[in-house]
């Protein structure tokens, strides 16, 4: 009596299109928006660890200086809020999952040397006009403390021959 329930469904699958897919001979088409893991474009980061500080599980870090940016896939939840803060839009979600692993590890990617030599040059740059503006800044309050002095001076001479004068 029990076969004869799934007779009738299995008369009907035995003639329809098979429900799954030939997965190892053809590669599985994700459905959009499929959250899969996030990659990134390391050569355009900027090193501003925004995206570190939005991620709940903290499993991003970021070294400005070095020019790393790693993550730990095996804690990481796949949200993409660090997708949607990257200002330079450099982070960005991959459908598909990350091939399996036999140790839990952290992924770390790196800049390029050329790149970062490219933001060394700059930094110093910026350090160098940032040096030039402050000392140009000191030295125009010297001389407006110097002009309010010689002004002052000028006041007291000037009131000194006035009360000569009436005297």
């Amino acid at each position: 009596m029990g076969v004869m329930k799934f007779a009738p469904a299995t008369l009907k699958n035995l003639f329809k299109k098979p429900v799954t897919t030939s997965y190892p001979f053809e590669p599985y088409e994700y459905p959009e928006r499929t959250r899969g893991h996030i990659e990134i474009t390391i050569d355009e980061c900027i090193g501003c660890g925004l995206c570190t500080r939005c991620c709940p599980c903290g499993t991003l870090t970021v070294d400005k200086i070095k020019g790393t940016w790693s993550i730990d896939r095996f804690d990481c939840i796949a949200c993409g809020y660090c997708v949607e803060k990257c200002p330079k839009k450099c982070l960005h979600m991959v459908a598909g999952y990350q091939t399996p692993g036999p140790e839990k590890g952290r992924v770390t990617y790196t800049k390029s040397p050329e790149v970062l030599e490219a933001e060394a040059k700059k930094r110093a740059e910026l350090a160098e006009k940032a040096a030039a503006a402050k000392k140009a800044k000191e030295e125009a309050e010297k001389a407006a403390a110097a002009k309010a002095e010689d002004d002052k001076a000028a006041e007291d001479g000037k009131a000194k021959d006035a009360g000569t004068e009436n005297a």
